[in-house]
């Protein structure tokens, strides 16, 4: 199993690239489901929750090859399984996705529950609620939802969907199925992330009718077919984020090219009250830091405020800052794995309910530590960075998910960080 090897005390200088972001991709992947034609993505990172959703798709007799230059070509003309079984989407919640395009397309669909997920715990019960709204007819058996269509009916009929929470995986399950529905699919308490943004607009490109994506209310008004396109997936923000909270950290003054600063205003607005300063343009973001910052209280919330993916990150700056901050999660329980970690580091922390209280200290020491999910490794890597001494990262097949050759760009603006088997 592979770890990173990192010794702390360097600054960062130089320029990094910002891949395609993953919550955008998946649900790309998945929009390919719903043409006969050839669909090129642009952009497509090279992350394990990729190869994994192509492995899926490929399953279902979708042609799909992922090239070195980062292009993904996908020809759904010949897809004959419309089934996503458990041992190809046990590690990632975002097969679900699968759902709506199989139905929309296929009249039925045979989908694993994602793995650790049960029925009423959020978001898959959101997902079979708005499906069925359109006309699906769904049960759970053997821990897999079976869709169809009731007999007679060759569409997914529109409707008005309303979530009881915002769902960012049920609005993109809806806006998939809804393209190919008869009539108008109305989309209330609707996400508004970049990455649905960047979906509707791939939609578009196959000729999808959709309005109103970014705002709270989308629209769709069903057409009966899809055709190829080509789109490039939108700059991922959380890895952006999580270059900044580094540099932040550490020191240093990097660019970060092909970074959209206007995915990531609430936490350009924590590092600027922090101390640090950035700059942006309509493709990078330029970030410098100088001596130990202050300590930022945030409470993370749908988009556009603080978002949950960069709460650990920024936790990680926060445990070397000046003063005291207070960090309250409100989207995920269990998303504090990290602190026992940062504690391990000599980070002064103590959590109450959502709530964590950080003590900043003016260093952090070396030592063994363990991710324990995807964001919760990267700031474990933002602390080894500022830690003295040697930090080994266990465990950081979590942190391949979502993070394309995260060491190798590190190093390259003067990160002493190695992977090791």
């Amino acid at each position: 199993m592979d770890k990173l090897k990192i010794r702390g005390g360097k600054r960062l200088h130089g320029v990094l690239d910002v891949a395609g972001a993953k919550n955008a991709a998946l649900p790309e992947l998945c929009a390919a489901l719903l043409s006969a034609e050839p669909v090129t993505l642009v952009n497509v990172p090279r992350l394990q929750d990729v190869a994994t959703m192509l492995k899926l798709i490929r399953n279902m007799g979708v042609t799909a090859e992922h090239h070195e230059d980062g292009r993904v070509t996908l020809d759904a003309g010949g897809l004959n399984n419309p089934e996503a079984p458990y041992e190809l989407v046990k590690t990632m919640r975002a097969s679900v996705l699968a759902l709506g395009p199989l139905l929309a397309r296929f009249g039925k669909a045979k989908v694993s529950l994602p793995g650790g997920c049960a029925i009423g715990s959020r978001p898959v019960d959101q997902h079979l609620k708005g499906l069925q709204a359109m006309g699906a007819e769904i049960t759970v058996e053997h821990g897999y939802m079976l869709a169809s269509l009731p007999a007679g009916r060759t569409r997914l009929k529109g409707a008005h969907i309303t979530t009881d929470m915002v769902t960012v995986t049920g609005t993109e399950n809806f806006m998939m199925a809804a393209a190919l529905a008869e009539g108008e699919t109305v989309l209330e308490n609707a996400a508004q992330e970049p990455e649905i943004t960047d979906l509707a607009e791939m939609l578009i490109k196959m000729g999808a009718k959709i309005e109103g994506h970014g705002t709270s209310k989308i629209r769709i008004q069903g057409v009966e077919r899809l055709h190829g396109a080509e789109h490039q997936v939108v700059a991922d923000r959380i890895e952006a984020g999580t270059f900044l909270c580094a540099v932040a950290a550490t020191g240093g003054d990097v660019v970060l090219r092909h970074g959209r600063a206007d995915h990531l205003d609430a936490v350009i607005d924590k590092l600027r009250d922090a101390g640090a300063t950035i700059e942006a343009g309509a493709d990078f973001i330029r970030v410098k830091s100088e001596g130990r910052l202050k300590a930022q209280s945030f409470r993370t919330t749908e988009y556009p405020g603080f978002p949950t993916d960069m709460q650990a990150q920024f936790m990680a700056l926060n445990c070397i800052s000046q003063g005291a901050s207070k960090v309250t999660e409100t989207i995920f329980e269990n998303r504090f794995m990290h602190v026992n970690e940062l504690v391990r580091l000599g980070a002064h922390i103590q959590i109450d309910g959502k709530v964590s209280v950080i003590e900043g200290v003016e260093k952090l020491s070396g030592a063994t530590v363990m991710a324990t999910d995807l964001r919760a490794s990267a700031s474990l890597v933002i602390a080894g960075l500022v830690a003295e001494g040697e930090t080994i990262v266990d465990r950081i097949y979590h942190l391949d998910r979502g993070y394309d050759r995260m060491e190798a760009k590190l190093r390259a603006v003067g990160a002493d960080i190695e992977r090791v088997k």
